[in-house]
């Protein structure tokens, strides 16, 4: 059980930090902020209300269309007492060519955080660089760290553990992958990772994630064989073979991607009792089978809801 002498150090240490990417929070800093989210859902759950965040503004910078990011954000900001604003960078003058530095600047007069959806990792790094408040990232081309944190509650709360399973990602590599193996490596998982040949995670990442995995004392394996990767796994977890930005490559991508459907033969190969993840949208009959995710396998709709508790912890802690 964690002492009120490291709850207090935890909180002291994560106030006005940055939530840029799993890889800078180390395993205990993630486990407070698991422990803190399962005890803000379980208040939420009973009816409870604490408002640690009352007379605090997040400002919420949307560059890519979103339904869980937003809504989770603004919802968990007004449970916290806080309030958050939703801001498109056509109606800000960073959309007319103000610089990213000087909008940090100027948000950070104003606001007590930020959270950006953005296209790019290094406009959210630069942005961040420039900032006197915290500034989390809500998604990037590179990394979706929210998801990932909201992904290992819902592991945690379904497997009763996270330390010694096997999770295996199939399909692209991209950055809900980079930050799911990420977090996994750092809380003990085992991993395994299927792609097709050209679809592979970032090769700095991966090496970022084995060093990872390696300090915890797991594997992490790289492959191309769906089959072989569902081997014994516990948890099979999939996202979308055409993202946003994507969609000119979809004919290809489909091409390419075919035979790593997530469906009943290729979960048969998992453990009898596997749980199925999804981070949503989801697109029945590509990536994964409609059969997989409407089962009673499939816990894709409590890992949304957790999207909410996660980040309210962590708006917390930060802010």
């Amino acid at each position: 059980m964690t002492s009120a002498f490291e709850l207090k150090y935890m909180e002291k240490q994560l106030k006005g930090k940055d939530f840029l990417a799993i890889e800078d929070f180390s395993t205990e800093e993630i486990a407070y902020l698991l422990d803190q989210a399962a005890k803000m859902k379980k208040d939420f759950l009973a009816g409870g209300a604490t408002k640690p965040l009352e007379g605090k503004t997040l400002g919420m910078v949307f560059e890519k269309n979103s339904t869980r990011t937003r809504i989770s954000f603004d919802v968990g900001m007004f449970q916290l007492g806080g309030h958050a604003l939703m801001m498109n960078p056509t109606e800000l003058q960073i959309g007319r060519g103000e610089s990213i530095a000087d909008t940090a600047k100027v948000f950070s007069e104003y606001l007590d955080g930020v959270m950006i959806r953005a296209n790019s990792h290094e406009m959210v790094k630069e942005f961040a660089d420039n900032a006197s408040i915290p500034v989390i990232n809500g998604l990037t081309d590179k990394l979706h760290p929210c998801q990932a944190l909201a992904d290992l509650l819902t592991i945690q709360e379904v497997k009763g553990k996270l330390a010694g399973l096997k999770l295996v990602y199939i399909g692209d590599g991209n950055n809900v992958a980079h930050s799911l193996l990420m977090a996994a490596a750092k809380m003990g998982i085992h991993t395994a990772i299927a792609t097709p040949v050209g679809y592979e995670m970032d090769a700095d990442i991966s090496k970022s994630i084995e060093k990872a995995a390696k300090q915890s004392g797991v594997t992490m394996t790289q492959l191309t064989d769906p089959v072989e990767a569902a081997k014994d796994a516990d948890i099979l977890y999939t996202d979308v073979w055409v993202s946003m930005g994507d969609d000119e490559q979809s004919e290809k991508r489909l091409a390419d991607f075919d035979g790593f459907e997530i469906n009943d033969e290729l979960a048969g190969h998992a453990k009898s009792d596997y749980t199925f993840m999804h981070c949503l949208p989801a697109h029945r009959g590509q990536e994964v089978s409609a059969s997989v995710i409407d089962g009673t396998q499939s816990v894709v709709f409590q890992q949304a809801g957790n999207r909410m508790h996660a980040q309210k912890a962590l708006l917390a802690a930060l802010l």
